[in-house]
């Protein structure tokens, strides 16, 4: 069964909404309790996997109502797993001894560079084994956060039509959570295990693409 589109919420067929959460959500970088581990890839990897556990339980049961009922969930979903998974990159971090180098850039590249990973090339470069980010203006970042608001829309639509299959719908909204949070450990783990750094802007009116 497929919803009407008068069924839809705003969520759905407008990404503003989207992208304004992924700017309010990024504007703030949360505390750790982890302490630098002696092996730290091991502790990311135990951070990584309670994470995706806490995600897939967090987005299954918001899909559990059907129907319209469960369209209504779908942004505070995405809110909530986005919460998990900047936790876990904070942690990761701090198990990595690294949380004081963690900013708005990075905490944008582990979150969503696995969903549009073309709307980073404004922020970041590779220089051989090393990562360089350019301070993001609030340009930038919105502009990041169009595109990625766009894709996580698309995502959505798919997502929202199995809540008119409760349970089984369910199921598979959980077990995609645990592979997108997966994803992001990934992207985290490979940052913090490598050497980056975040350089100013030579421009205060934003940054120049690098193609």
């Amino acid at each position: 069964m497929t919803a009407p589109s008068s069924q839809l919420p705003a969520v759905i067929t407008d990404h503003s909404r989207v992208t304004q959460a992924i700017l309010d959500f990024v504007s703030q970088i949360p505390d750790s309790t982890i302490e630098g581990s002696r092996q730290p890839e091991q502790e990311a990897q135990r951070l990584a996997a309670r994470a995706s556990q806490r995600a897939a339980l967090t987005a299954g049961s918001l899909a559990l109502p059907p129907g319209p009922l469960g369209w209504l969930t779908v942004l505070p979903e995405l809110i909530a797993i986005w919460k998990i998974q900047a936790q876990m990159v904070s942690d990761i971090a701090a198990a990595y001894g690294k949380h004081s180098d963690l900013g708005r850039e990075q905490m944008l590249w582990c979150l969503f560079r696995h969903t549009a990973a073309q709307a980073f090339r404004d922020l970041v470069v590779r220089v051989g084994d090393r990562l360089l980010f350019r301070r993001v203006t609030y340009s930038v970042a919105e502009r990041i956060a169009k595109t990625v608001g766009v894709k996580v829309t698309q995502r959505a639509v798919g997502k929202g039509i199995s809540r008119w299959l409760p349970v089984v719908g369910a199921m598979g909204v959980g077990a995609y959570a645990y592979y997108d949070t997966g994803q992001v450990a990934r992207t985290a783990i490979a940052m913090f295990s490598a050497s980056f750094e975040t350089e100013q802007a030579s421009e205060p009116g934003g940054i120049t693409p690098t193609g």
